[in-house]
């Protein structure tokens, strides 16, 4: 990777990671439901009318949408609004990583390695230290609500590898289309509409460029640099990259929010980001060993006439891994 792809690959991260406390300064201006749909709003417009049109069908779009962009992103807003603390939402986030895996299997049955069944362990017993800390001196609902926006983000992981999106950017532009209207109906129903009204009105700078922050910056800028390096690089080059996420939003948590670090929810974060990267990074051998099968049982085989690949082209087998979408596409909020 050239360091210019490797300072934009950390910059992703990073822009992921303070995301979190962005979120914190926003909810303090809107109710998190009206929050999410600002999101949206102000990530698909303009932007929808120079992506060009749908590259997936339309059910892909929805379903990722309502999944994601509802249940993943309400959660997640409305458990930071109830006390769960920003840099802590970052971390615990990335259960999302053993979610995906648990529903791949469960769905399309890809069956975990040890490896990776062993990373799940790792990083389940992160979340249990987290959860012991928060519950001493927190809101365990606020963070069971994190940990349900992460089982959410797994649901949309799988969803979007069924879509196979050929352009990350068009796709998570058209997706963010769908939540809007739906987050602003429950913001209505639940949040109330004199409490929209009154934060629309008492909009400042700070508010507006939180929103802006979260739309333009997080999802266009980061959703786009993060295809553009996965169209470039293998996914087992870029993916690790996303385990800075929770080390940059518990940083910048505890700088600009002066939220303390302690010692457990070090040994949760050291515990959460092994897990993942197991989770996560693991080579699917069993992949390779299926896919190398045919190819020795065929050459076993006596040929009637040889087949030669035309001049120019190479068999090679790649091995994916589980990337945050868009949400995974992504890791970040």
């Amino acid at each position: 990777m050239r360091p210019a792809h490797l300072a934009l690959a950390v910059l992703v991260a990073a822009v992921w990671g303070v995301n979190f406390t962005v979120v914190e300064i926003g909810l303090g201006h809107f109710p998190p439901l009206l929050f999410s749909a600002l999101r949206f709003l102000v990530a698909a417009l303009p932007a929808v009318f120079f992506v060009g049109r749908p590259k997936v069908a339309w059910k892909w779009i929805v379903a990722v949408g309502l999944v994601l962009g509802v249940a993943k992103f309400g959660l997640l807003f409305v458990g930071m609004d109830a006390g769960m603390p920003a840099g802590l939402s970052s971390l615990v986030l990335q259960i999302q990583s053993v979610f995906t895996a648990v529903i791949a299997f469960a769905v399309l049955g890809e069956r975990p390695t040890r490896v990776k069944l062993l990373g799940m362990a790792v990083a389940l017993a992160g979340i249990g230290v987290a959860a012991a800390e928060e519950g001493a001196s927190g809101s365990l609902g606020a963070f069971a609500l994190v940990v349900a926006a992460a089982a959410c983000w797994g649901g949309s992981n799988v969803l979007t590898r069924r879509a196979s999106p050929p352009d990350a950017l068009n796709f998570m532009v058209w997706v963010s289309t769908v939540p809007v209207l739906p987050l602003l109906a429950l913001s209505l129903l639940t949040e109330g509409p004199s409490r929209d009204v009154a934060a629309l009105r008492a909009l400042d700078w700070q508010g507006a460029a939180t929103v802006g922050y979260v739309a333009w910056v997080t999802t266009v800028f980061g959703f786009g640099a993060w295809g553009w390096l996965l169209h470039r690089h293998p996914a087992s080059t870029v993916a690790p990259f996303s385990l800075l996420v929770p080390v940059f939003g518990m940083t910048s948590a505890a700088l600009f929010l002066g939220e303390p670090v302690s010692g457990p929810r070090w040994c949760a974060a050291a515990l959460l980001v092994a897990g993942v990267a197991l989770t996560s990074l693991a080579p699917k051998r069993r992949a390779a060993r299926q896919a190398a099968e045919p190819s020795a049982r065929g050459a076993a085989r006596p040929a009637a006439r040889p087949v030669v690949p035309p001049e120019g082209t190479a068999s090679t087998l790649v091995h994916p891994v589980d990337v945050p979408a868009p949400g995974r596409t992504g890791a970040g909020s």
